[in-house]
């Protein structure tokens, strides 16, 4: 930490000695008091920035390609597809039943592209009750609706220049469907209570465990949207179409286990 201190000096002098890494300017006469305030606030950044740097590692190791466990054909195919597709901005739609880890996908996907250092914003549209869903992915102006005694920033908002993720995109509403449309289309959205347009830039990866095409047949689901989510699509394979994944992600969890509980760690053999 470098703190410059001088008898003599203005703004130029402080902006110069800014540029060249100082943390502040002081100028005689100080208090001793401001002196230490001004070192324990860049001590707390200092500190502040290690952690975080530590933790985006510590994010883009659990996000590894190596990390999504199986050594499976179909699994290899999954992973070729994932360096195909995590580079790229686009929308990406996961498909593959209820446990085989589709936002671990998504995640992966994320961590792995060039927004990974920005946020990863998941939106789940089966846990979130339907009155409520619009204003959750889109935000909402104060007094828009009862109840609404602030405004709230949307998950739209939050993942811009990042990552929006949405979870059971097959069970939304048609109406929050186009909604989700005219946003995708135009790059922008409204909140909810305001006619204001607001621009985004974030990267779209939608999952189901739904059959979208049988849902747009039966008319429940928006056949413009099912081909605007559907650019790149994954199919995630159930575990028991890849039983020789089976050791592989037993050993797995048995020495995530041990980790968390601070146990030596296990071997499983195939007598195990």
């Amino acid at each position: 930490l470098a703190v410059v201190i001088t008898g003599f000096g203005g703004v130029s002098e402080a902006v110069a000695a800014m540029k060249r890494g100082a943390i502040d300017f002081l100028i005689k006469p100080f208090q001793l008091a401001q002196l230490s305030r001004v070192l324990n606030t860049g001590l707390e950044q200092r500190r502040l920035r290690q952690e975080n740097a530590e933790l985006r590692a510590q994010l883009r190791d659990r996000y590894r390609f190596d990390s999504v466990v199986g050594q499976s054909a179909p699994m290899q195919q999954i992973f070729a597809t994932l360096e195909l597709v995590a580079p790229m901005n686009s929308t990406v739609l996961i498909h593959g039943e209820t446990g085989t880890g589709k936002e671990l996908i998504a995640r992966t996907i994320h961590h792995n592209s060039p927004r990974g250092e920005q946020r990863f914003v998941a939106f789940n549209a089966a846990a979130i009750p339907e009155p409520l869903a619009e204003a959750e992915l889109f935000g909402h102006e104060k007094g828009a609706f009862t109840g609404a005694v602030n405004a709230r920033v949307g998950r739209f908002e939050l993942a811009h220049r990042g990552t929006l993720f949405i979870d059971e995109v097959g069970l939304m509403s048609l109406p929050l469907q186009a909604k989700l449309l005219r946003a995708l289309q135009e790059r922008e959205f409204e909140r909810v209570g305001e006619s204001r347009p607001v621009k985004f830039d974030a990267r779209i990866l939608a999952a189901t465990n739904n059959d979208l095409r049988k849902l747009v047949r039966e008319g429940q689901f928006r056949e413009d949207l099912y081909y605007r989510l559907n650019v790149i699509p994954i199919t995630l394979p159930p575990l028991r179409e890849r039983r020789e994944d089976i050791p592989l992600l037993a050993r797995h969890f048995v020495a995530k286990s041990c980790r968390n509980n601070n146990l030596p760690l296990r071997t499983l053999t195939q007598d195990t």
